[in-house]
């Protein structure tokens, strides 16, 4: 698992114990992106019975912009710096409630949809700069590749 170790490190830092949840709201995120089965940015992701696709990474970045956060993810892909996003902006823009995106992350990842605003709300911004490297979003294939190689079971 070298590559999801990778990214885990330079996402989350250090500390294994303090960052088990976030390594988990990450493993839940990456999952749903690799799942890209649904065409909407969140129409899948929030009609289907857990574990639903985002429509890959792009998915996920059409959900925030849907929920007015456009210019939020739009600095996670580029290259300057990556600008901040509040747990309470997460719950709004990706459906805090019973059935949303937000919903399906924080029971895959085991915890409160609170817990997985604020933990996303951190890891996030780091987790789709790490995703895009060169400050585009990558070709699903070649995005599938990369997700494919964290050894991640779906």
């Amino acid at each position: 698992m070298g590559l999801l170790d990778s990214i885990l490190g330079s996402v989350l830092g250090g500390g294994q114990n303090q960052n088990s949840g976030q390594a988990a709201l990450i493993n839940a995120v990456i999952q749903m992106i690799a799942n890209k089965g649904g065409s909407g940015a969140m129409g899948n992701a929030m009609n289907s019975g857990g574990g639903g696709g985002l429509g890959g990474l792009g998915g996920l970045i059409g959900a925030l912009t849907q929920g007015g956060l456009g210019n939020v993810a739009s600095s996670w892909v580029g290259t300057g710096q990556n600008l901040p996003i509040s747990p309470e902006q997460l719950q709004n823009a990706l459906g805090g409630g019973g059935g949303g995106l937000l919903a399906q992350i924080a029971q895959q990842a085991g915890m409160s949809h609170g817990d997985a605003a604020s933990g996303l709300s951190q890891v996030l911004p780091g987790l789709i700069d790490k995703l895009t490297p060169d400050g585009q979003l990558p070709q699903q294939d070649t995005l599938e590749n990369l997700l494919g190689s964290l050894n991640i079971g779906r």
